[in-house]
């Protein structure tokens, strides 16, 4: 089935071509016409396969039939998420499939000013995408309007549960009319997401396309047991021996993103950090520099690891190994999306082997070892330009410094 068979209009079918879409993804396919029927929708599928889509592509459609008749309709749809990463990504791709349908999309979200976002909402909108937080604030100052809301969409659910967002879900309920179209988009689902779930539908279409092992299938993924003390050295033959690749970087906090950023300097590589502490703008323009390759390796938290779409991520690094296990599959899933080939390394060291045997626990799979062995780690860390300090390059230094003084003492 191509998107020509749809019942939608013909300047989205004109943008999908454009874009390169021809065929519907299978999330897609099985979701589209649920949602232009007007059929709630409880859809669980993988990162990577065309979620955002799924759900833009009818609500564009429909909005953009209500404004023929009605031009002043308000906010029609709401977009819920948990990040303000993934608010500006599916931001883009709203306007992208709503070139020339006059459909109007904005994003809110905390940690910038509000003056802007402001200003775009006084000028009118269709479709709104937002954190909670920033949400609650304009509502608060009744800046937005959701009375006559007709879809309410919430996004990476299973994320926003874990960052605590179970009440801001509940109270917009308050703000929103009661007959409205509720879809629900979630990676995972467990007994606490579908009991939210299934009190904020009726009746909801359920797609579920969660195969056993949830990596995707365009990912190879492999480990190699390596020290936490070791790890830099390793990192920094990875990305000399690959510069050619684009290079995403886990680590399980902020204070470990900056430090291993300072490790990766200190033998002249450049590279990015980005983290929750690093100010919203700046977030930005490092994000778009690595998207547009600008950047080749970037440093990050678990910020990036849900519903971020970098394109042509050719390497994931789980320098830290997750603390949470699902994380696990979020991550190595920024590389191997739609139709492209990935790969993802782990480090992981001897006081995280429990979070390995959870993260194998929950895919049902185990992980292929990558062997190290005591020769191939030494001549690892004797490569690194900060191998200076490691006692073999000591050892080695010492026996140079005796073998020229014996020479110097025989020629004397």
């Amino acid at each position: 089935m191509k998107f020509d068979s749809y019942t939608i209009s013909s300047e989205i079918k004109i943008n999908l071509e454009q874009l390169g879409f021809k065929r519907p993804t299978d999330i897609q396919f099985k979701a589209i016409p649920n949602i232009l029927n007007g059929e709630d929708v409880l859809a669980v599928a993988q990162t990577g396969t065309g979620k955002t889509a799924a759900f833009a592509i009818p609500i564009i459609h429909k909005v953009q039939e209500n404004k023929r008749f009605k031009k002043d309709l308000g906010i029609q749809a709401l977009v819920m998420v948990p990040t303000r990463e993934l608010a500006l990504q599916i931001t883009k791709v709203f306007h992208e499939l709503a070139r020339n349908t006059k459909v109007r999309t904005i994003s809110i979200y905390g940690g910038v000013e509000q003056e802007t976002q402001q200003e775009s909402l006084e000028r009118g909108i269709d479709i709104l995408v937002a954190t909670p937080g920033r949400m609650f604030d304009f509502l608060n100052q009744k800046s937005i309007d959701l009375r006559n809301l007709k879809t309410l969409i919430l996004d990476e659910a299973d994320q926003m549960l874990a960052l605590g967002f179970y009440k801001d879900i509940k109270d917009v309920l308050h703000n929103i009319p009661v007959d409205r179209q509720t879809l629900f988009f979630s990676a995972t689902i467990n007994e606490e997401i579908k009991k939210l779930a299934y009190s904020l539908v009726t009746n909801p279409i359920r797609i579920q396309l969660s195969p056993k092992d949830p990596v995707s299938k365009n990912v190879s993924h492999a480990l190699a047991f390596i020290e936490m003390d070791d790890k830099r050295f390793f990192l920094e033959r990875y990305i000399k021996d690959f510069e050619a690749l684009k290079i995403l970087v886990f680590v399980r906090t902020k204070v470990r993103a900056e430090r291993v950023k300072a490790a990766m300097e200190r033998v002249n590589l450049s590279i990015e950090c980005m983290h929750g502490d690093v100010e919203q703008n700046e977030r930005i323009e490092i994000l778009n520099r690595f998207k547009n390759n600008d950047t080749k390796v970037l440093i990050t938290t678990d910020v990036n690891a849900r519903g971020i779409d970098i394109p042509n991520v050719d390497l994931v690094i789980n320098y830290d190994m997750p603390d949470v296990a699902e994380n696990y599959v979020h991550r190595i899933g920024r590389t191997g999306r739609g139709r492209a080939k990935g790969t993802a390394v782990s480090f992981c060291a001897k006081e995280e082997r429990d979070y390995l045997e959870a993260i194998e626990n929950y895919t049902g799979v185990k992980i292929t070892r990558i062997e190290i062995d005591k020769g191939e780690k030494e001549a690892t860390i004797l490569f690194s330009d900060d191998g200076k300090d490691d006692w073999k390059s000591l050892i080695d230094q010492n026996e140079t410094f005796e073998k020229k003084r014996k020479k110097k003492k025989k020629k004397s």
